[in-house]
């Protein structure tokens, strides 16, 4: 089992920049695909980006591509979203999720097992 925590959530003026950080228990995190999602009011959770389990293949959403980074670090049981040029249309809860050597596709929630509780990210115009 793996539990996810995520931080690193807040408020911040468009333009700015946020990272969040999702941290893994567990000793097999370095065996894990791991994904951001978010979820905005009134709509359907989305994928945001992911990362495989062996760190070599990325993913990411046609809307944050250019400005959002997935990275993980493996000692340290965590993975990061490190969000540059924030949107108003980016605020949402922003959740991460974890499977065990999950393959392509990257980008289906339904496909990950383990989720964290979100962090909020609110961005102002």
């Amino acid at each position: 089992q793996v539990q996810l925590v995520e931080s690193g959530g807040g408020l911040v003026q468009g333009g700015g920049s946020l990272r969040l950080s999702c941290a893994a228990s567990g000793r097999t995190f370095s065996s894990y695909t791991m994904g951001w999602f978010r979820q905005a009011p009134g709509k359907e959770r989305e994928f945001v980006a992911a990362i495989s389990w062996s760190g070599g293949t990325t993913d990411y959403a046609d809307s944050v591509k250019g400005r959002f980074t997935i990275s993980r670090d493996n000692a340290k049981n965590t993975v990061y979203l490190q969000m540059n040029s924030l949107k108003p249309e980016d605020t949402a809860v922003y959740y991460c999720a974890a499977d065990y050597k999950l393959k392509r596709p990257l980008n289906i929630a339904t496909l990950y097992d383990h989720w964290g509780q979100g962090t909020q990210v609110t961005v102002s115009s």
